[in-house]
């Protein structure tokens, strides 16, 4: 069976950190993008984070940028999204996905979201006091 499963999410308080995992299984993640995405309740889904296929180049939403850092191991057929310094704006289910391309730039806008092969289930992060 092909697909993604996340881990790794649950309640934090401000300013804490969780990491999230996105484990492959059925396919190998060496060949796709692998792109961060969540919905907050009444919000619509947004991209996150992605990492490509090759060079392992990122890229971040303004508002994670400098607090959330995508990975990728390969040798584990995983990706990663370490959160730290979280804030009740966090709070959201969070999702993986994988688009298949070998390139050293990944894409989260709407279209890369829409061109997506795989995803994740989708995990809760809540940040609450």
């Amino acid at each position: 069976q092909l697909q993604l499963v996340e881990s790794g999410g649950g309640l934090v308080q401000p300013g804490g950190s969780l990491r999230l995992s996105c484990a492959a299984s059925g396919f190998t993640l060496d060949y796709y993008h692998i792109g961060w995405f969540r919905q907050a309740p009444g919000k619509e889904r947004e991209g996150v984070s992605c990492i490509s296929s090759l060079g392992g180049s990122t890229k971040y939403a303004d508002s994670v940028k400098g607090r959330f850092t995508v990975s990728r191991d390969n040798a584990k057929n995983t990706a990663y999204l370490q959160m730290n310094s979280l804030n009740p704006e966090d709070t959201a289910v969070y999702y993986c996905a994988a688009s298949w391309g070998l390139g050293y730039v990944c894409d989260f806008s709407p279209l890369g979201e829409r061109k997506s092969d795989y995803w994740g289930q989708g995990i809760q992060v809540t940040v609450s006091s």
